[in-house]
């Protein structure tokens, strides 16, 4: 099972939000909705310049602003974040049933280690962070590594997600997607969708498969 982790295991993309909104308040600016959605499941890079087209300031340093950003959601985090509903009681059960699971995330290495903090070190058996791949999301490699991490094919693991981009990786690599909708809607994407993982149990994951 790989899984993603803002939006789909935490319910972080709400305290991404916040640290998105202080960031362009520091650059003096005003984050739009429209702005912001397009953000959700991308890359830091990406969403930096979304952010300082949107604020009217282009010109601005990517990796500055990225330097920010991670700061205060580091400090955010440490605060504690929400678990999203079902996540936390499917990956027990994954668990207690000797499935195998990586997170597979498009967040950076440092800010993965403050949130594994709420998740729990012990419910995986690997991690794929942002900054440790060529590419992050939407290209395969994210879910593509978690897979041979755990010494699966791709097609033959699940991955669960939350965000289009997301979505987009893990069908790219060729996994069975589980898209349960955070921020944006899901439909058309050639993923099954569901509304929580709370009505989610590992015999409906293993049909996925089917």
């Amino acid at each position: 099972m790989l899984l993603d982790m803002d939006g789909t295991l935490l319910d972080s993309e709400k305290l991404w939000e916040i640290g998105l909104h202080d960031l362009a308040v520091h650059h003096g600016g005003r984050m739009s909705a429209q702005a912001r959605e397009r953000m959700v499941g991308g890359n830091m890079a990406d969403s930096m310049d979304i952010l300082h087209t949107d604020i009217g300031k282009p010109w601005l340093d990517a990796q500055a602003s990225t330097d920010w950003l991670e700061n205060r959601m580091a400090e955010i985090f440490t605060e504690g974040v929400p678990w999203r509903p079902g996540a936390a009681e499917l990956l027990a059960a994954a668990r207690a049933a000797g499935v195998p699971v990586a997170l597979v995330t498009a967040t950076r290495r440092h800010l993965v280690e403050v949130c594994l903090d709420t998740l729990g070190r012990d419910n995986f058996d690997a991690v794929v962070c942002g900054d440790e791949v060529p590419e992050t999301k939407p290209h395969p490699a994210p879910y593509l590594t978690g897979a041979a991490l755990l010494g699966f094919p791709a097609a033959s693991c699940v991955a669960i997600e939350d965000s289009p981009t997301g979505v987009a990786s893990a069908l790219a690599a060729g996994c069975a997607v589980l898209a349960v909708p955070c921020e944006v809607p899901l439909d058309g994407l050639g993923a099954t969708v569901t509304d929580s993982l709370a009505s989610i149990d590992l015999p409906y994951l293993r049909s996925l498969l089917l």
